[in-house]
């Protein structure tokens, strides 16, 4: 993640941070001027990877705005990273903060559905930045609790609870999954190995996403997976006894 000051160093041009709420809510106020100045629309990993960033295309062309897309990486491709071959995905499903009256399983059916096809499914992990407290909400209080970031292991416990719920046998806790942190960046962090083991293992700073995988995994994914393992061992009893895989 880079801050204003070293987003405006490079470009060499002034930076105005954009909330999610300034996005979704007053678009007309980024879109002022673009019909005269060239205006850029900077986001992390994929400029469509977010419905709100197609509306505010469509906004754009209907004030007959020219509008020009660099794509840029995002963790959907960058996942392959962890040797996991990218056309073995299926649907993408987001997992989110539980908290103690709500604790959403919605993504369950979309696991057992790649699950049931041998596909693998990557968990894009919850982010909260600027979100507000009941309280301050309710008092109309602009006051923001700090930015929180899931982590892998948090999510896998998660998963495991989910699947004690649902009993439909998709991420339980010898389930075998993929923790990826910080993708990209120097310090990147890919290991492989049950819930179990993932939901106990430390991964570091943000930001993390998590694959489960599919019972298609072909020789090649697996032999890179070796190379991320947690516990070797282990991991080659679970490609054996759940795979088929020596």
């Amino acid at each position: 993640m880079v801050d204003k000051p070293r987003l405006e160093a490079f470009y060499g041009k002034p930076v105005t941070v954009a909330h999610r709420e300034t996005v979704e809510s007053d678009s007309d106020e980024i879109l002022r001027d673009a019909d005269s100045v060239n205006v850029a629309f900077l986001v992390v990993g994929d400029p469509y990877g977010a419905t709100t960033h197609t509306d505010l295309v469509l906004r754009a062309r209907e004030r007959n705005i020219p509008v020009t897309t660099i794509h840029n990486a995002s963790i959907m491709n960058a996942v392959g990273a962890t040797g996991l071959q990218l056309y073995n995905f299926g649907q993408t499903v987001s997992i989110v903060f539980f908290t103690d009256s709500w604790r959403p399983d919605s993504f369950y059916e979309r696991v057992a559905e790649n699950a049931a096809l041998g596909l693998h499914t990557l968990c894009l992990l919850d982010i909260k930045v600027r979100e507000q407290s009941i309280e301050n909400l309710m008092r109309g209080r602009p006051v923001y609790e700090p930015p929180r970031y899931m982590s892998v292991s948090l999510a896998a416990e998660q998963l495991i609870e989910v699947e004690a719920s649902r009993q439909g046998n998709v991420c339980g806790a010898d389930a075998l999954a993929v923790g990826v942190a910080r993708v990209g960046s120097d310090d990147q962090l890919i290991r492989a190995g049950t819930l179990r083991q993932l939901a106990a293992h430390d991964f570091g700073a943000p930001l993390h996403s998590l694959v489960l995988v599919g019972h298609r995994l072909h020789l090649l994914e697996a032999e890179i997976l070796r190379t991320h393992a947690i516990d070797l061992d282990s991991l080659n009893r679970t490609l054996k006894d759940k795979y088929k895989l020596e």
